[in-house]
Parts: C-alpha cells; sequence; structure tokens
C-alpha cells in the first residue's frame, strides 16, 4: 500500500547510517558536539539535519520531501497539499496574503485565533467580524449561521472572502458546507483554519472534513491532533480558486529558511498514521473514550458536558461540581494531569486517536487522575461577553491607522467605550478578548475582570496585573 511509505523519515535513516562527518550547519554536528544532555534527547540531534544531499530542498521539493507531500496531497484529495514546519500560523498568514489585496473586506468568524488577526494585520484588509452562535452546553462559541452570513453579505456585497474557523477549539463543528456553498455563489473565497481538525477525514462518528466540503485553502494542526511534533501542520488547496504560484510565495516567505527535519518527518509519519486508520481502530478509539467518560463520572464524579452541535469525540469537557475550571486545571496538575486548556466553567481534555489494542493511555490516566483532591469553591457565574455582540460587527478603521496613532494606559473600570490599542487574548485557546481598534463594552470589561480574577492566562499588550489596560 503507497500509504506505508514514509519518505521523509526513510531518507533520513538512511543518512544516518551512513555514520555522516558533518561539516555543515546545524553547529551540534549531528549530536556530537554539545554539552552534557540525556541520552534520549541526543539521539534526536542525531536526526536534526539540513538540506543537504540526498534529504531533498523542502522550499523546492523533488526528492523524499515532494513524494511525503504528494502522498499528503492523495490521502487528503486536495489539489495540492504542502508540510508546515512554522505551525499552523504560518500557514494562516500564508493563505490570507495568497488570497486577497490591500483594503479588500473580508469576513472573519469572531472567534479565531490570533494568528488570523496577525494575518488581516498584514494584508492591510478591512475584516468584517460574524459573531458565532452560543452553544449553551459546553459554554463556548460554535460556528457562524447562514443567516449571519447573508446578513453580513447585504451589508457588504463586495466581499472579496470567507475565513472560518471550524471546529473550535472545543471540539464543535457547525453545518460548514452551506456556509462555503453560499460564500462561493457570492464569489468570495473560503479560507478555513481546521486546527483542530485534521482527522475528519476518516469521516462516520467525525464531523466532516472542510476540505471535502469544498474549502478553497484549509490548514490543518497536524500536531494538535495526530502524532506529530509540535509546530508540525498541513496545508491543503481545495480547489481552482487560490493561485498556486502566490500561495508557494507566501508559503515560502511565512516559513524559515532552515526547515526542521525532526518536525518533517513527523508530519511523514503522522500521515502514515492517519492513513492506516481502519475502523477497528476508530471503533476501539471511541469505545476506549466511552470507559474513560464513564470511570470520570462514575468514579471520581466528575461532569461530562456533551454539546448541542455534532463535536468532536477527541475533545472531552469535563467539569467539577465543587469547583470552576482554573482550579480544577490546579487540582489537575497537582497530580500530574495536565488538561489543554481551562475556562471559567471547565477544563478541556485532548483524547488520543489510538490503533487497536493500546490501552497504555487510558490505564496511565486513570492511575494519575484518582490521585486528584478537588478544591471546593463557592459557585461563582459568569456571563460570557460574546452573547452581547452584535451579528455582524467591522472595526471602525483599517489597522494601519491605528498603528500610527499613540496609546495611553487606563484603569480598566474607566475604560468602556474606548478603542482598544492591542490586542488581549486569554490563551488557550488563544482568540482575542479585544483587538485593536476594536470598542471596549462592559460585558468585555467585566470578563476581563474575572478571568484576571480567577488566574486566567492572558497574553497581549496589557498590564492587568496592575488593572490597566491600553486604549487609543
Amino acid at each position: 500500500m503507497e500509504q506505508e511509505k514514509m519518505p521523509i523519515m526513510d531518507a533520513l535513516i538512511k543518512h544516518q547510517q551512513k555514520q555522516p562527518v558533518s561539516f555543515h550547519v546545524p553547529g551540534h554536528k549531528n549530536g556530537v558536539v554539545i554539552g552534557e544532555i540525556p541520552d534520549d534527547f541526543q539521539t534526536i540531534l542525531a536526526y536534526d539535519a539540513t538540506e543537504i544531499t540526498g534529504l531533498d530542498d523542502f522550499h523546492s521539493p523533488e526528492g523524499a520531501i515532494l513524494e511525503a507531500q504528494t502522498l499528503l496531497t492523495k490521502l487528503y484529495g486536495s489539489k495540492k497539499s504542502y508540510f508546515l514546519v512554522n505551525g499552523s500560523t504560518a500557514g494562516n498568514l500564508a493563505m490570507i496574503a495568497s488570497s486577497f489585496h490591500q483594503e479588500d473586506i473580508v469576513f472573519v468568524q469572531r472567534n479565531c485565533h490570533k494568528s488570523i488577526i496577525h494575518g488581516l494585520m498584514l494584508a492591510n484588509v478591512h475584516p468584517v467580524f460574524l459573531e458565532p452562535e452560543y452553544d449553551e452546553k459546553t459554554k463556548s462559541p460554535a460556528g457562524v449561521s447562514l443567516d449571519t452570513l447573508k446578513l453580513a453579505l447585504e451589508r457588504f456585497p463586495n466581499a472579496k472572502g470567507l475565513i472560518l474557523i471550524y471546529p473550535n477549539y472545543y471540539g464543535v463543528s457547525y453545518p460548514i458546507k452551506e456556509l462555503i456553498d453560499y460564500a462561493h455563489q457570492k464569489d468570495c473565497i473560503v479560507l478555513v483554519d481546521e486546527a483542530h481538525g485534521p482527522h475528519f477525514i476518516l469521516g462516520g462518528s467525525f464531523p466532516p472534513s472542510a476540505l471535502k466540503m469544498g474549502a478553497d485553502i484549509v490548514v490543518q494542526s497536524a500536531h494538535k491532533m495526530l502524532p506529530a511534533m509540535t509546530m508540525g501542520s498541513f496545508f491543503h488547496i481545495g480547489t481552482e480558486r487560490p493561485s498556486l504560484e502566490k500561495v508557494e510565495f507566501n508559503l515560502s516567505l511565512f516559513q524559515s529558511s532552515s526547515p526542521s527535519y525532526p518536525i518533517m518527518a513527523s508530519l511523514d509519519a503522522a500521515r502514515q498514521y492517519l492513513a492506516l486508520i481502519g475502523e477497528e481502530d476508530v471503533d476501539f478509539t471511541l469505545d476506549e473514550r466511552e470507559r474513560f467518560k464513564e470511570w470520570l463520572q462514575n468514579e471520581m464524579d466528575f461532569q461530562v458536558a456533551v454539546s448541542e452541535f455534532p463535536y468532536d469525540p477527541l475533545k472531552l469537557i469535563v467539569r467539577s461540581k465543587n469547583s470552576d475550571g482554573f482550579q480544577l486545571k490546579k487540582d489537575l496538575e497537582t497530580a500530574g494531569v495536565f488538561p489543554e486548556l481551562a475556562d471559567p466553567y471547565q477544563v478541556l481534555f485532548t483524547l488520543p486517536l489510538l490503533k487497536k489494542g493500546n490501552r497504555t493511555f487510558y490505564q496511565q490516566a486513570k492511575e494519575a487522575i484518582a490521585k486528584v483532591n478537588i478544591t471546593e469553591q463557592s459557585a461563582r457565574s459568569v456571563e460570557l461577553p460574546a452573547r452581547s455582540h452584535s451579528k455582524v460587527s467591522s472595526v471602525p478603521v483599517s489597522f494601519d491607522h491605528w498603528k500610527e496613532k499613540e496609546k495611553r494606559w487606563v484603569k480598566l473600570s474607566e475604560a468602556e467605550g474606548s478603542i482598544s490599542a492591542a490586542m488581549i487574548i486569554p490563551y488557550p485557546p488563544g482568540i482575542p478578548l479585544l483587538m485593536m481598534g476594536e470598542r471596549v463594552t462592559k460585558e468585555k470589561i467585566d470578563f476581563l475582570a474575572e478571568l484576571a480574577a480567577r488566574g486566567a492566562h492572558i497574553q497581549g499588550d496589557h498590564q492587568l496585573n496592575e488593572g490597566l489596560i491600553a486604549v487609543y
């Protein structure tokens, strides 16, 4: 079977079998020149090669890398697919830069990752934000409705594109095909940040793949849901709409000229792993998940939230009756259990895609979780600000305009009505609560104060420890 091959992995192994002497970068010389480090880490360095004879050229592939990317293209049924070694961030920047011109109007799902906002800033387009529907069951923003897209197109009929996030960080999906089809009817290109859905091509119990639903460009984080190394992602061109020349130029622009071979090899292996997953493996994965969920509920007295929308079974939302999500995360970590994220209500577990018979993960997980002691708290409710947004909104003027403005620091309690001078981003999930050029509302002030009080990790240009944020 063709998909059993791992061309990049094989090329690296073949190279190491030569016992090569390195007179090239990197400076550790296949792990020979370095201080005292663990043996297993030194083994990794032996495969940390560079673009020399026999190992192909990442930005102009003709050998093993080309073969591996061709296998990826065939697996996903795309027009052309690429490996990303700078994460989905690089892919998001490249797909935006390849699709729009300066001052284009672009529809953007409001609960997007910060890398989408950075891409919009670099392209200097005019974003119009579409507010997603709210999933009461998971307490999270889900996807954009078709009615919201139609409203946006009535107000901005000259829009050039639509950027969607599918699924959301919690694995919640929505009817993306009807949005893609309607956007295409209006001559909008559709870009999808499918960071958490590279396994959706398996079908069945998983939500449908955005690529198979007709998206023009799709970016996926293979390192999030498949067994690839961190920063390893996939980039897929799904239709004839994107310019291949522009895409390849921008992928070269936003990615390193010194690509990581361990990351590339892991992408090669992750593609093979996914390609060889059979129905019996999926059934086993789902059965193990169900047993784990029941154990959490029956033995540990946790609650497991289930979305009202279709959702990815590899995401598990776990709650405690006696504490909020941030305290639950701390209690879990004290026992050596590290969830993906916490929010005011819950923690999120990202579960593995397993091969049949692999029970090690859940055995270890149960042993660790059984030691968790829950810290009881008095209940505190919190209202998500997303529920107060209008369905269609845009920043008052272009990003470039705000870059020239001077900012000042004000007390958070006095910022209502001001224009935010920076992005403020609870991380994870990396979705900006406030964006540069966006008006500060009372709902966002209250929510931000609540997050800070509960110890949430917040990125961006802020001084929340002193109760201050930057405004224009």
